[in-house]
């Protein structure tokens, strides 16, 4: 756990406290109103933080579990646009716009949510340019996820790009079982299929075609790698 300059801070006790979006009104009169329009919500999963086409409330932060931005659209078909992790923050592209959320962020896995109130939120970025600073960093972060995207389906095949986001999830929920690693998907092959950017029944084509090389083993959503080799004297 950081060391904390203000324990009053309400964000002093989260291990993102450092990167954290209102680390820098810490030590000033801000802290008191920062600390009137935050909240924290539990969320089981499957719980819904906010709805496509609803009112932005504020600006969110992960703490823990995991948040599925997704968009819906008018004949019923829906696609997952990205993961939110704890650390990162979402519904702030409708803060700024001051428009409605374009997608629904919805938990996968039990979670919890930091708010800080609209209202509180837009009194302290103006006149904490510091806080703006921050804010403009994680839109750059989306920005620069997007075009990795873009990249990745220009230079890698469907196969590589659902390896490489095997891996990618089996880095934040894999365990290690002897020479394997194993993880349970936080999500479904439909949900897989969005991220790569591949339709939906090409999805077991591509998890054959991973099987028959011997990299991964996949069975529903238990999947299975062979852990990396430790390299010599831990170098």
């Amino acid at each position: 756990m950081p060391q904390i300059s203000d324990p009053s801070h309400p964000c002093g006790r989260c291990r993102f406290y450092e990167a954290s979006l209102w680390r820098p009104v810490a030590g000033s009169d801000a802290v008191t109103q920062l600390a009137r329009g935050f909240s924290r919500r539990e969320l089981a999963a499957g719980e819904v933080l906010f709805a496509q086409g609803s009112d932005n409330r504020g600006v969110f932060c992960v703490s823990k579990g995991l948040i599925a931005l997704r968009s819906h659209h008018p004949d019923g078909r829906s696609i997952l646009l990205r993961l939110a992790y704890p650390g990162e923050i979402v519904g702030f592209r409708s803060f700024l716009g001051r428009g409605v959320h374009q997608t629904e962020a919805r938990a996968l896995l039990p979670s919890r949510v930091c708010t800080v109130g609209r209202r509180s939120a837009g009194r302290l970025l103006r006149d904490h340019p510091a806080l703006l600073e921050r804010l403009l960093e994680r839109s750059l972060e989306e920005i620069d996820r997007s075009h990795r995207r873009i990249i990745a389906a220009a230079t890698l095949d469907n196969k590589e790009r659902l390896a490489a986001l095997l891996n990618w999830l089996m880095e934040r929920h894999g365990t290690r079982e002897g020479v394997e690693l194993r993880m349970r998907l936080p999500l479904s092959r439909a949900d897989l299929a969005d991220l790569i950017g591949v339709q939906r029944e090409t999805m077991s084509r591509l998890v054959r075609r991973l099987e028959a090389e011997g990299t991964f083993r996949i069975d529903g959503r238990e999947v299975r790698v062979r852990a990396p080799l430790a390299r010599a004297g831990g170098s």
